[in-house]
């Protein structure tokens, strides 16, 4: 790779300034990646990202590098596999509780149907005096779900 955009006693600018019509400094900070025997390299960057945009661009490389500096392996790759995993859980947690309002829902579907309905043909006393003696069990059993083994509650962060 090439120290600098810049050929050996030339005062040639690269191609940044080149394009933007600017002189070209001894210590250019484009110089090294836009080289002026490839003017074309500068001309695509500069037309692909408008001006409205240039300021997502920088904060993403700033973003991008300052995760590097956190985590030299996996850099912002690392920060969004870590947030993957999150989504995950979270996603996890919600299905579990949407579950749980379905039971809960059902529950109360059922009970309230078996307050108002006889039980028997035999049993004409209040709908309280319905429900003596007899057990109304769930569709949907929530307690199959083992709750220790999901560590914190569900709704911990």
């Amino acid at each position: 790779m090439k120290e600098s955009g810049r050929k050996q006693g030339a005062a040639s600018p690269c191609a940044a300034c080149k394009l933007l019509r600017r002189r070209c400094a001894q210590d250019c900070v484009f110089a090294p990646y836009f080289p002026a025997d490839e003017p074309q390299k500068f001309a695509n960057v500069h037309k692909e990202l408008p001006v409205h945009q240039r300021g997502d661009a920088v904060s993403s490389m700033v973003y991008e590098a300052n995760a590097r500096v956190r985590d030299p392996v996996y850099g912002c790759v690392g920060a969004i596999s870590s947030l993957q995993q999150q989504i995950d859980v979270l996603q996890t947690q919600l299905a579990l509780a949407q579950a749980e309002v379905v039971h809960l829902r059902v529950r109360q579907t059922t009970i309230s149907h078996h307050v108002l309905s006889p039980t028997s043909p035999s049993n004409s006393g209040s709908p309280s005096s319905r429900l003596v003696g007899s057990q109304v069990r769930p569709i949907f059993d929530m307690d199959m779900v083992d709750h220790a083994s999901l560590g914190e509650s569900m709704w911990s962060c």
